[in-house]
């Protein structure tokens, strides 16, 4: 499925801050825990999520 819309500026930023701030935290350890990878994947999820309804919103004016 061709990818249509894109996010905005601010999104791709945030993203990468979050993707950013986990790596930070993790490089140093040999082990991280699931629910840490779990919790960092539901921030990236729900930001992912709140991008696709604010491009559907926008699309149906």
């Amino acid at each position: 499925m061709p990818v249509t819309e894109t996010l905005d500026t601010a999104t791709i930023d945030e993203i990468k801050a979050i993707i950013d701030r986990g790596l930070g935290t993790t490089k140093s350890r040999e082990l991280i825990a699931s629910s840490e990878v779990a919790d960092l994947l539901l921030d990236l999820r729900l930001l992912l999520a709140t991008s696709d309804a604010a491009i559907e919103a926008a699309s149906a004016n």
